[in-house]
């Protein structure tokens, strides 16, 4: 049996084919409702090897065909997993056709005895992230000088789960990616990274840093929790910006990760925008002192934007991953009146925002991540359940968050009530990928 998925991109056949042959390509094409791992990237599009890991330690490897390579028209990846194999053909051919001066078909068939039925969603996602990022290739490539070469770009997070999406578009738009991380370096790719010290070479010949780095927020709001919190964010933070300010062949942008917890817990139904003041509680205190921690870079001429970021949505991980499968499993609902604005933004649409920050010289300061389109808890219940086809009718009571996280954790965080508003992303006319709740759901859930 073949199946064909075909769509047209915005972007030549030499364009297409060389996204495709990048470090990340597997990771920006990978459904994220999928329960599947990556254990390998292919190192080539004519003779590599990519292995997925699958639930019950079954391994998915995938051998490219070099008979099937034809640059930029097309290349061959085929089902090779000495278990799988015996059972099951697959043989992914990858079709790429001009279609004008700035247009290509894209093209997947495939040889399989598997329904069409059950890759229809699989497919329909990889086609519209292919999409999406090659207009984001587009339009960061604009932004910056004509000529420009790639980008250096030193991650600290690069593992989780923004790190992750940013670091494959980073890739696939042909930046060089360097992980900072607290082990010992494995290889080019990698410097490690010592908080409390960190080495006087580390942004040698870097261009950017984008700073993820810090321990979970979520969790019982202890005083050990609440160090934590802060210990990983302020001290790291300040000692990172100050190696970027004293390194000559070192970065000139520098771009920190923030959260719209600096305008409190709860703001009402005021509008928050980037000019707001600082709120009250725990974590507004904490998300100040952090922010201010740039200031070494800032005070040295560094262009910084400090992101804060609203409710990041991905069924890998953050709020999403929580709900998901109780709303799968019909027991979703709203958290006490579900009144409680709710700021959110899709993965992809925060790793364009980082992306932004780092090719456009008008962004500086603080920047709101979130969509343009904050809903009220009781209405993102609705949504979600509406999207997987769900009732929802189990209200969360006021006294489930409490035990779970104490009152304070609670009221910072499962109550937490904030309407942000983009401003100065609208200012410099950024475009979301998903500006409103329903589409980007069904887009991650694979329910279009």
């Amino acid at each position: 049996m073949s199946i064909v998925h075909t769509s047209v991109v915005n972007a030549t056949a030499d364009e297409v084919f060389a996204w495709h042959g990048r470090p990340g390509a597997l990771t920006r094409l990978l459904p994220p409702w999928q329960p599947v791992r990556i254990g390998q990237e292919a190192g080539s599009l004519r003779d590599g090897r990519a292995v997925l890991l699958l639930p019950g330690r079954v391994r998915w490897v995938a051998e490219h065909q070099p008979a099937g390579y034809d640059p930029p028209r097309q290349f061959v990846d085929q089902l090779v997993s000495a278990g799988l194999s015996s059972v099951l053909t697959w043989r992914h051919t990858h079709l790429f056709r001009a279609e004008g001066e700035r247009a290509t078909r894209v093209t997947d068939e495939v040889d399989t005895p598997v329904p069409e039925a059950a890759l229809r969603q699989m497919f329909g996602y990889r086609h519209r992230q292919l999409a999406a990022d090659l207009v984001t290739s587009a339009w960061a490539r604009d932004l910056r000088d004509p000529g420009a070469g790639p980008l250096t770009v030193a991650i600290t997070g690069a593992s989780g789960l923004i790190g992750t999406a940013l670091t494959a578009l980073l890739s696939t738009g042909g930046h060089r990616v360097i992980r900072l991380v607290r082990h010992p370096a494995t290889g080019p790719g990698e410097r490690q990274w010592d908080t409390a010290r960190p080495g006087p070479d580390l942004l040698t010949g870097v261009d950017a840093v984008v700073h993820l780095a810090g321990a979970s927020i979520a969790g019982r709001f202890t005083e050990a929790h609440r160090r934590a919190v802060r210990d990983s964010r302020v001290g790291p933070t300040r000692r990172l910006a100050e190696l970027a300010a004293g390194t000559d062949d070192g970065p000139r942008t520098f771009v920190s990760a923030s959260a719209i917890g600096y305008y409190g817990a709860d703001r009402g139904d005021e509008v928050l925008t980037e000019k707001s003041p600082r709120g009250e509680g725990f974590l507004a205190g904490v998300v100040a002192d952090w922010e201010a921690a740039t200031a070494p870079a800032e005070q040295a001429g560094l262009r910084v934007a400090r992101i804060r970021t609203g409710i990041a949505l991905s069924p890998r991980g953050g709020t999403l991953r929580l709900l998901y499968p109780l709303f799968e499993a019909g027991l979703g609902g709203r958290i006490g009146s579900g009144r409680q604005w709710l700021s959110w933004i899709g993965l992809d649409d925060l790793a364009d925002v980082y992306l932004r920050a780092l090719v456009d010289p008008r962004i500086s300061g603080p920047v709101n991540a979130v969509a343009p389109a904050p809903v009220r808890n009781g209405d993102f219940t609705r949504v979600l359940a509406s999207v997987l086809r769900r009732p929802a009718m189990l209200p969360v009571p006021g006294l489930g968050p409490r035990l779970l996280l104490g009152s304070e954790g609670a009221r910072e965080l499962a109550e937490a009530s904030q309407r942000v508003r983009p401003d100065r992303l609208l200012a410099a006319g950024h475009q979301f990928r998903y500006a409103r709740l329903e589409p980007v759901l069904r887009h991650l859930l694979g329910k279009m």
